[in-house]
């Protein structure tokens, strides 16, 4: 909220502590040869850093984070559009009708921020097109970035099946070889590095340690993101690309909820009925009451024995 347009440093970060981190303990200090031919890295590679930048740029492109989480959670439909074309795969009448809800809550949140957007640039009628613009535009990028995640995920699937399970060395890999990349970067990241030195000065908890409070916030995201990137990369080794896209789409609606709460950012009935169809529809493509029912049954049984 600080300094919106910080997504290059914040990513520099994450790629750089990880891929330390990997050279050390995967890599064995190079030392250690990859089971997966280099080359397929590299392809995964130039995904991953496109979609990384692109979705930062995008917010700011007046792009709202609520927004941005919703939009994102689109690589469901995006997943199964690309494993239909790619993989020639068929699915039940169910999965599809899960599909059109989600897309349907994506459009209802998409339109309600595209009118709030059109409404707060009324206000300044120079900038009021020139504002709608970059906003159609910031969607534009959340689009490309949504399909190109979503093929990302299908070659990382027909990687894993060919060459087998090596998650921690994929973790190395995709986030030491775009390191280079960031030199294209070095200007914004250099520039924010400087604002984030301005920053107030906080003191760090139990350690006493003082330093301004922006280099905190950057250490906590980056020992938070490790975690979770690692544990999606585990997941990626274990389930289907479309799984793993299921259980990312549910990260993000808590984080979304976290973000209305917490931040109290703008988020009108309209958005919530978009949330929902976004996520009943993940529900019943998972076909999660079909698990239940059974389960509830047999709860059921048990009960009267117990008693």
């Amino acid at each position: 909220r600080q300094f919106p347009g910080c997504g290059n440093i914040v990513t520099f970060s994450q790629f750089l502590f990880i891929a330390v981190e990997g050279f050390i303990f995967e890599a064995d200090f190079g030392r250690k040869r990859p089971a997966i031919p280099i080359r397929n890295y590299f392809i995964m590679v130039a995904m991953f850093f496109t979609v990384s930048v692109v979705n930062n740029y995008a917010l700011n492109l007046n792009i709202a984070m609520p927004l941005h989480m919703i939009f994102r959670s689109g690589s469901l439909i995006a997943s199964m559009a690309l494993g239909i074309i790619i993989l020639k795969k068929r699915y039940s009448m169910s999965k599809y009708t899960s599909i059109a809800l989600v897309s349907l809550g994506i459009f209802t949140c998409t339109f309600m921020s595209a009118k709030q957007v059109a409404s707060d640039s009324s206000l300044n009628h120079e900038d009021g097109p020139q504002a709608f613009l970059w906003w159609l535009l910031g969607i534009a990028a959340l689009t490309f970035a949504l399909l190109m995640s979503a093929r990302m995920g299908i070659f990382q699937e027909t990687l894993y099946q060919k060459f087998g399970k090596h998650s921690k060395e994929a973790l190395f890999y995709n986030h030491a070889l775009p390191l280079p990349g960031f030199l294209l970067l070095a200007p914004n990241i250099y520039q924010h590095a400087v604002l984030f030195n301005q920053s107030e000065l906080f003191q760090v908890p139990v350690i006493g340690l003082t330093l301004p409070i922006m280099w905190f916030y950057l250490l906590m995201n980056v020992i938070t993101q490790y975690v979770c990137i690692r544990g999606v990369f585990i997941l990626t080794t274990e389930c289907t690309s479309l799984t793993v896209t299921l259980v990312v789409t549910l990260r993000k609606f808590v984080s979304l909820i976290f973000s209305i709460l917490y931040f109290r950012n703008p988020f009108t009935g309209w958005h919530w009925l978009g949330t929902a169809f976004v996520f009943v529809g993940t529900l019943m493509y998972t076909e999660v009451w079909n698990s239940l029912g059974p389960f509830l049954a047999r709860c059921r049984r048990r009960r009267p024995k117990e008693e």
